[in-house]
């Protein structure tokens, strides 16, 4: 029998842990460790944190599915991991404290055969001061925070309709923050359901963000193809901003939040600052904490895990500046250089550089968008470890599957208004999602496979997506047949 062990039940773990399951015989083991009892859909959180969709919509437990499926599940969060074991016991293990209530603390070790990280980030709220929603604003990133912002942004409604004028932020947190797309997914929306519900014009809405120009997304921008013309990202981005009234602030850091008031550094170096009543502003993302120890007990993070928490893997981390970075730097197999049997999945893996330019302001403040690994890239890198896993378990010499970001696209359909006639969508592709300059010169991107458009039918698929991953997360039958 053999043992996997996977870290994290989100898009990259429980993807991972489902394929394997499926791919591996019954007499091998397959346990999944997560600190909480359920699977969340992240990019509903969405239509949650305005009010278009209940919490409950986008949450379902993980006891039942992975108990039907043969996953052995233990709501617990991973604390350490031991890749020699001890020195009486070279078994490599893994030590998870429970999470479950009455029981929380607890500590269990879990030993493996092969270990998949796929914990996802740590949402570091406290890279800047009053940020989050412990702080001075609020946030979309799981479903409680979700949630909670949609309560607050009804309680502006109802000020509005009082005839009180109310100011809305959305936007990054913090000059090294990821995620953009969420953040330009949640502010079209929040317009829209403004419009929806009568009081559009009593609402002033402003767009913060890190990127150097509107429609970067921490990807260094894109060339959309459409209509047989090739449109920057950034005209793509600022037209759809201008059709609705939003105005935007980039190549910002925001460095303090108080109650009803951001400040915020530019890329200039102007201290400047913006009075709100309504925050909707992303964190930065960091590794979880893992901490990793040899079978003497000494510490060997640095070694396994890079200084921002994420894992090291198969990527080349050597230091370069912008200009020598290259699609060759990024991780293929997500295999641990220092260990054969560890691998990570989806946000979990450092990667080697970010792909917009870094920069930073005269006070050494960064402008440096992260690059994104959510979604469809976590799910074909979390299936393709999967697959690795299953075959080096069988006797393969080492991994046989790659997922490269530099050689995969990525779909994204951003909803700007959930309504079934009326909303629309901006849908957009991208290949590869890290540019490659030596495969394509002009625009590090295929032209004729990176195109996007505004529309309706962009709404439905994004619907229909919806209903289709949830499905797919159940384990329902045929689960396997819908794309990644």
């Amino acid at each position: 029998m053999s043992r996997l062990v996977v870290l994290g039940a989100g898009v990259a773990g429980h993807t991972a842990a489902a394929f394997a399951r499926k791919w591996l015989s019954r007499g091998d083991q397959v346990t999944v460790v997560s600190p909480l009892p359920h699977y969340n859909w992240i990019p509903s959180n969405i239509w949650v944190g305005v009010g278009l969709m209940k919490r409950e919509k986008v949450v379902i437990p993980l006891a039942p599915i992975y108990e039907r499926a043969g996953i052995e599940f233990r709501q617990a969060r991973a604390v350490e991991i031991h890749p020699e074991g001890r020195e009486e016991d070279p078994s490599p293990f893994v030590v998870v404290e429970s999470t479950v209530a009455g029981r929380e603390g607890q500590r269990e070790e879990i030993r493996y055969d092969f270990l998949i990280n796929a914990t996802g980030p740590k949402l570091n709220f406290g890279a800047t001061e009053g940020l989050g929603p412990d702080g001075h604003s609020l946030s979309v990133c799981t479903d409680g925070h979700a949630a909670r912002t949609a309560q607050a942004l009804d309680e502006r409604v109802e000020r509005m309709r009082r005839g009180e004028r109310q100011a809305f932020l959305v936007g990054t947190g913090h000059g090294a923050c990821t995620c953009e797309g969420a953040a330009f997914e949640y502010i079209v929306n929040l317009e829209f359901e403004l419009r929806a519900r009568g009081v559009r014009d009593k609402a002033d809405i402003v767009w913060i963000s890190n990127e150097y120009e509107l429609g970067d997304f921490g990807m260094g921008g894109m060339h959309l193809r459409h209509a047989g013309y090739l449109t920057p990202s950034k005209i793509f981005a600022e037209s759809l901003f201008a059709e609705r009234g939003l105005r935007w602030i980039t190549r910002a850091h925001v460095r303090k939040v108080e109650p009803g008031r951001a400040f915020y550094e530019t890329l200039e170096g102007r201290q400047e600052e913006l009075a709100f009543d309504f925050a909707m502003l992303l964190p930065p993302f960091a590794g979880v904490g893992l901490k990793a120890f040899d079978r003497a007990g000494a510490d060997i993070t640095p070694g396994v895990f890079m200084p921002n928490g994420f894992m090291r893997v198969d990527a080349d981390y050597t230091p370069r500046p912008y200009e020598q970075w290259s699609a060759r730097d990024w991780p293929r197999t997500y295999q641990s250089p220092a260990y054969r049997n560890l691998f990570a999945a989806g946000i979990a893996f450092a990667p080697p550089h970010a792909i917009s330019r870094p920069r930073q302001t005269p006070s050494g403040a960064p402008i440096a968008p992260a690059p994104p690994r959510t979604g469809m890239p976590s799910a074909t890198i979390g299936k393709a470890v999967a697959r690795s896993v299953v075959d080096m378990m069988a006797g393969a010499d080492g991994p046989t599957r790659s997922a490269s970001m530099a050689e995969m696209g990525a779909a994204c359909v951003a909803s700007a208004g959930a309504n079934p006639f009326t909303g629309t969508a901006a849908s957009m592709t991208v290949f590869p999602v890290v540019p490659d300059f030596e495969k394509y010169p002009e625009y590090g991107r295929d032209p004729h496979l990176t195109f996007g458009e505004i529309g309706l039918a962009g709404h439905w698929i994004k619907i229909l997506l919806h209903h289709l991953f949830l499905y797919k997360a159940r384990l329902r039958p045929g689960w396997s047949l819908i794309p990644e």
